[in-house]
């Protein structure tokens, strides 16, 4: 039996992990046991603990309870932490997601001791290191012995960086990493959870059905930390709801929701408050959200993951940063970057207004059996007793 060490932290890993725990559930409980380790990073209720009820996943063996601070402060807090654990645990490997803190910290961590790192999502690249999210991604690729990638741009960028093309290899470890090309866990949790998410008919007393709509997001730092591009992105949805007479449902991130007031100019945020056709609603849960992008005419957003469920459920999207990790959603026509530019923004909206018909969606993400793929993986790579010596510290 081996021992799979998940590290989760944040909202999107939360839901990553469901997929993980439910293919172990189902296919591979004979192989493989979970140890979960939640960091504490989203340390809100609504962005948290609903989530592991909602999703059904195991609640965490494990919680740090770290908090938000500083980056440095919260990464370093969840290294002595996790290092901890691993000590205790033993675990044959360690499953992370994404490019948080919560990643780098446990890739750091199980790389100094010499446990092997599973990175799911791994080869993702923005090209644009000011990022937080690209230098965590990038250094835990670096330190990885199953780089687990959900599309071929993934391996393209992989490989311009030196990687082997190899996708088996049982000697792998880190200085042999392979790449694995397992497709998309949030596919595979976004065909799951859409037979519950047909169910609902509102979310917080918004009929979705009624009348059309579009599902907007707003949750990076750069963009509720700074005000011009805060004003210019709710400029934007004003301007698009009120001469196009279209809903704009907005679930606010607590961090959107806390800067809203101090951040947007006086007459634009007493316009937006004024302005029937926005509605600012509460965060919503991961079904609730599946639901919306069902019911929506189109995405709005700066999150990554809605980028691809916005592809996943057929509708077009607009994206509110300067790049993006999936490439493939603008080089096909899904998706349009228009950053935090209130003119792209609208120009955005009237194309795919007048051109979503003509949009083809190909089999970019997989065939929603990712999570399998990534509990075989892990069996033919680490199935040997004692493969790996664990480093003594003292």
């Amino acid at each position: 039996m081996l021992k799979v060490l998940t590290v989760i932290g944040a909202r999107p890993q939360i839901i990553k992990a469901a997929a993980f725990s439910r293919a172990i559930k189902k296919s591979f409980s004979k192989d493989i046991t979970e140890v979960i380790v939640h960091t504490g990073q989203h340390y809100d209720a609504n962005m948290s603990d609903v989530f592991f009820e909602e999703l059904q996943i195991p609640k965490p063996t494990y919680n740090l309870s770290i908090g938000s601070m500083s980056h440095g402060k919260q990464t370093a807090g969840m290294i002595s932490g996790i290092e901890d654990i691993l000590l205790q645990e033993k675990p044959d490997c360690i499953l992370v997601y994404g490019d948080t803190n919560s990643t780098l910290a446990a890739a750091i961590a199980g790389s100094k001791i010499h446990i092997p790192i599973v990175h799911v999502e791994a080869g993702l690249r923005s090209f644009n290191k000011s990022m937080p999210e690209e230098i965590n991604r990038i250094m835990c690729d670096h330190v990885s012995t199953l780089l687990m990638i959900p599309t071929e741009s993934a391996r393209i960028n992989l490989k311009n960086e030196g990687f082997s093309e190899k996708e088996s290899d049982k000697n792998a470890d880190i200085n042999q990493p392979v790449i694995i090309h397992s497709g998309d866990v949030m596919y595979d949790n976004s065909m799951y959870f859409a037979e519950l998410a047909k169910k609902i008919e509102k979310v917080q007393g918004i009929e979705l059905t009624s009348k059309p709509y579009l599902l907007a997001t707003i949750h990076r730092d750069n963009n509720t930390d700074q005000a011009e591009r805060l004003n210019a992105l709710f400029k934007a949805f004003n301007r698009i709801s009120q001469e196009n007479q279209i809903q704009i449902i907005l679930p606010l991130h607590p961090r959107t929701a806390k800067l809203l007031e101090s951040k947007l100019s006086e007459e634009i945020f007493r316009e937006t408050r004024n302005n029937s056709l926005i509605k600012l609603i509460e965060p919503a849960s991961f079904i609730e959200i599946t639901a919306l992008e069902m019911h929506a005419e189109m995405l709005i957003t700066d999150s990554g993951g809605l980028q691809k469920e916005s592809f996943f459920f057929k509708k077009p999207c607009i994206i509110l940063r300067p790049e993006t990790e999936w490439i493939e959603l603008v080089s096909n026509g899904n998706a349009i970057i228009a950053d935090a530019d209130t003119d792209k923004i609208y120009e955005a909206y009237q194309h795919f207004k007048n051109n979503s018909q003509q949009l083809s969606y190909p089999a970019f993400y997989g065939d929603g059996h990712a999570a399998e793929k990534i509990c075989q993986a892990i069996i033919d790579h680490f199935s040997k007793t004692n493969a790996y010596v664990y480093m003594d510290i003292n």
